[in-house]
Order: C-alpha cells, then structure tokens, then sequence
C-alpha cells in the first residue's frame, strides 16, 4: 500500500483510508488510478472515502450471494432458506453499519476474508465428496483467484521499489508489473470461473447435462440440454 497520494488532481485532496501502489494522475489529472470494475473505477479515479464504500462493500454483498448460492444449490427448485437469507443479510447490515463507524480497511478485509474462507471450503467439499469430476473448474476458479491475491500483496509488500522499477522501465513494461491491476482482473476472472461452478453445480443437480463450451476457443461458457426422463 502506498503512503501518501503523490499529488492531487480533479477531485481534491484524498479522503479514502485507502491509497494503493498505482502513481496516482500519472497518465490524467481527471483519473487518480487506471482500474477495472464500476465501483473501483469511481474509486481509483477520485480516491474519495465515498467512492471507496462504492467498491468495498458490493464485495461483502456480492459474496453473501454467493454463500447462499453455493449452500442452497441441493435444494429443490422454489425453496427459499429463510434462516440463511436471515444470517447473511443481517452479517452484511453489522459489516456496513462497523465498517461505517470505525473506517479500518483490515476489519473489511477480514469480514470478506471470512465470507471467501466459508465459500472455499464449500467448493472443496462439493468437489470432494459430491462432484468430483468438477475439480479441474473449481480448483481452477480459486487458483487464479490466489494468484491475484499473491500479486496484489507483492504490490502492498515491494511498493517502493515496484514505482522506481517503473520509472527506468519502458512504460508498457510498468503497466504490466501493476500487480493491483492484475488483481481486479485474476479475481474478476476467478470470480467469473466460480459462478460457471456454481451453476454447473445447480443444474446438474436439477438434472439438467450441462457442458462448459469455450466461445472462440477462449472464453469459457455453460450450456444447457434438456431435462432428463425421470
């Protein structure tokens, strides 16, 4: 992470607790840092603490979501939990309503840390003892996932030498060792790879024959056959 902002652009003087390792208005002075993702995007380009609630907290959200897809997906089809829905609901109103109050990125960090804890081991259990032969997507899924959280810690870690690397670099060579850039995509593409599991998952057990296909040989996809005969 790094210390202070390097200077101050369009939007004023930084208000966020947090300021990563990109050399901030070092291409415009419209935008602070280049990312990826709406809510990291008002983020990285203003660094307002306002914007920074925009990117922070749709991750406790979006990840509770997934909690409650991945242990309700050996439900029948129409069943709402009601227990759960409840317990996940009121964990993201305590997180938001904390996170409010004390403004510490760690307690963030470890309240997400616990949701992607409770999802992780989800998916090894499912790949373990229900679906073994979808070991390859989800071990994939969370290896890229990990990849993206290693580059980002060397990112906070090497902060100081990564920017005077980059300044005797060549500037293509300095985009690629953004290694908080490369976060937000290996954890977007990760994330994108457990909603594929997830849904592998869902509609096999509803006997659909899902397939993974890859669009132009790249992109991975799911695709649906009809219902099997009881």
């Amino acid at each position: 992470m790094a210390p202070a902002a390097d200077r101050e652009g369009y939007w004023g003087p930084t208000t966020s607790t947090l300021d990563w390792c990109e050399e901030n208005y070092a291409v415009t002075w419209y935008i602070a840092e280049f990312l990826v993702g709406m809510g990291s995007w008002c983020f990285h380009m203003t660094l307002k603490y306002e914007m920074q609630l925009l990117d922070e907290l749709p991750m406790i959200y979006s990840c509770c979501i997934f909690v409650y897809c991945m242990f309700e997906c050996f439900k029948m089809k129409n069943s709402v939990n009601y227990h759960l829905l409840f317990i996940l609901v009121l964990f993201s109103l305590i997180v938001t309503t904390v996170y409010l109050k004390v403004k510490e990125p760690i307690f963030h960090q470890v309240m997400y840390g616990m949701l992607v804890f409770t999802l992780v081991l989800r998916s090894i259990y499912i790949v373990t003892w229900v679906y073994p032969w979808l070991r390859g997507l989800g071990y994939t899924s969370l290896g890229i996932f990990l990849l993206g959280f290693l580059l980002w810690n060397i990112d906070n870690i090497f902060c100081d030498s990564l920017r005077n690397f980059r300044k005797k670099m060549p500037p293509i060579i300095g985009v690629a060792t953004q290694f908080h850039a490369w976060w937000h995509i290996l954890t977007g593409l990760g994330s994108y790879l457990h909603i594929l599991f997830s849904l592998y998952t869902r509609t096999l057990y509803l006997r659909y024959r899902p397939k993974v296909k890859f669009l132009f040989g790249i992109w991975p996809v799911i695709l649906f056959e009809p219902l099997r005969k009881h």
